[in-house]
């Protein structure tokens, strides 16, 4: 077995901080820009295979899983934050917000994000096997790179057909982003689909479970919920029913978090009653490092923010928990909602300690920050798993990686607020952050999200699918369609091929990775020639 010196080498780390700054700053502008974020999985793998093979000695698979590990860690640490910290401002353009405040958030989140992936790793990856469609495109696409034979053809053609698609789409303008099925009414929602290659295969990659649960939870809450609450009188109009709507979809993901909790106590007493003792093996040096850390990122926190001591001991249990959903989500949907877990936490410590409104908005930003960085750790350990990377390495890549990171994320944040600004009207619209701007304003039905926690609870240790569902129920319908519509296509092809079912899920999985990596890698082409015009 190599060692982890042979994964993580110099040049590995000098390739991936060259990479890492530009993905950085370029993801930043995009989440700012668009209000959404394309993995940059592929894309890193492709230029981490592309730059080591350049040198004399040829690099290893598990040099350039490490290296590419490195090179993304800064993407989803600027998602984090901007999501986050600009409906600060578009709420108080006069408020202040030291940069140095920002640089503690940041660092503290990119921490807790690493250190709580450690930790459920071995749960997501290697024991519940969830699919993570961005860190199996990223290996599909390694692979398919180094052995050049006919499953090359299949992820490769799709690959460049997926390219050349995304750069009519969204750079020449000549196709759709979004179609309308059927137009709005006054108690329903449009049904509308994301003309989306990536959206498509992540449905396909996924499977009929995940995508078809996902689907009918936006269509019970887009097309029965809302009119029936309309209908009742429950709401005079789609805008309060919507409301009710987004807040039902939070309430399920909480309970599915708080399910998860209990799980684990009722699973830890059961043990302790039949004498099998806890389960629990503990490193006590690993252990001691790991309470170490915790304590002097909470301590971090309440001496350099507006975030008390006490908030923080909160607001570490709070991402310990909305960690895993997030490592969940991106494994089952390959979509991980940071924004939506920063609301939550700052929701959930608000009903408890009275904060300020800087101080909400820092609760958010660490939170999203961790939650953004778990996703992208759980997909790149995912290719590691596969190709058989010591996570040690990957996990060392992504500590550095999301420090430094989180170092230019605020750099380039500071530096894009004083050239545009932020808000509607302006070049960064920042659609995300004006939602949780939203929130902290108090635009949540409390009611719905009661409702949808109780929901979640039972629906999870009932081992449903919930937070999925949540997300369905949350989330625009035209995400939804598109990938029910990959899992369909997928289930139709299966059912026309009966008889060739491992040929047809092989391909079918080289096809998606392609797809997810083109529109991906266009994606993050397009955001770095932005942010290197501005």
């Amino acid at each position: 077995m190599e060692t982890q010196e042979k994964q993580f080498t110099l040049r590995s780390f000098f390739v991936g901080l060259f990479g890492l700054v530009i993905i950085t700053a370029s993801s930043m502008y995009v989440a700012l820009k668009l209000g959404a974020l394309p993995w940059p999985t592929v894309f890193v793998t492709v230029a981490s295979f592309g730059i080591l093979n350049l040198f004399k000695k040829k690099p290893t698979l598990k040099e350039i899983n490490v290296t590419h590990t490195f090179m993304s860690a800064g993407a989803m640490v600027a998602g984090g934050l901007a999501f986050t910290v600009p409906g600060f401002w578009m709420a108080q353009p006069d408020g202040k917000f030291p940069t140095l405040q920002l640089l503690v958030l940041t660092v503290a989140g990119a921490v807790l994000g690493v250190l709580f992936t450690s930790l459920y790793r071995h749960d997501l990856i290697e024991k519940q096997k969830l699919p993570y469609p961005m860190g199996e495109a990223a290996y599909n696409t390694l692979i398919a790179g180094t052995t050049r034979g006919k499953s090359a053809v299949w992820l490769f053609a799709a690959m460049i057909a997926s390219i050349l698609f995304t750069a009519a789409r969204d750079g020449l303008g000549w196709i759709p982003a979004v179609l309308v099925l059927v137009p709005a009414t006054a108690v329903t929602a449009a049904l509308t689909v994301y003309v989306s290659p990536m959206a498509l295969g992540i449905g396909a990659m996924i499977g009929p479970v995940y995508s078809f649960v996902w689907l009918g939870g936006a269509i019970a809450a887009h097309f029965v919920l809302v009119p029936i609450l309309i209908k009742t009188g429950a709401f005079a109009d789609m805008a309060g029913a919507d409301l009710f709507r987004q807040g039902l979809g939070i309430g399920l993901m909480i309970g599915t978090g708080i399910g998860v909790a209990l799980k684990i106590i009722i699973t830890k007493i059961a043990e302790l009653v039949h004498g099998k003792g806890s389960g629990l093996k503990i490193d006590p040096k690993k252990a001691a490092g790991f309470a170490a850390v915790i304590a002097a990122v909470m301590l971090m926190i309440s001496l350099f923010t507006e975030i008390t001591f006490v908030q923080s001991i909160l607001l570490v249990a709070g991402i310990a928990l909305v960690t895993y959903l997030s490592g969940m989500l991106t494994g089952q949907t390959g979509v991980n909602p940071m924004e939506i877990f920063g609301i939550l936490v700052f929701l959930i410590i608000g009903a408890v300690s009275k904060t300020t409104f800087a101080g909400a908005f820092s609760i958010a930003a660490v939170t999203a920050v961790a939650c953004g960085l778990v996703g992208d750790v759980m997909n790149d350990l995912k290719s590691g798993s596969l190709i058989g990377t010591r996570a040690k390495a990957q996990l060392a890549a992504e500590s550095i990686g999301g420090i430094i990171g989180a170092v230019v994320s605020v750099f380039v944040l500071i530096v894009l607020k004083n050239a545009f600004g932020f808000g509607t009207g302006t070049e960064l619209p920042a659609p995300q952050a004006a939602a949780v701007s939203a929130m902290a304003g108090g635009q949540v039905n409390q009611t719905a999200m009661l409702i949808g926690v109780a929901i979640g609870i039972v629906l999870f240790l009932l081992k449903a699918p919930t937070a999925t569902l949540g997300l369905g129920v949350y989330l625009p319908v035209y995400i939804s369609t598109v990938m029910g519509l990959g899992a369909a296509l997928l289930l139709i092809v299966r059912k026309c091929c009966s008889k060739k079912k491992d040929e047809i899920n092989a391909k079918a999985g080289l096809i998606a990775s392609g797809l997810l990596g083109g529109e991906g890698i266009t994606g993050v082409v397009m955001a770095i020639i932005s942010i290197l015009s501005v």
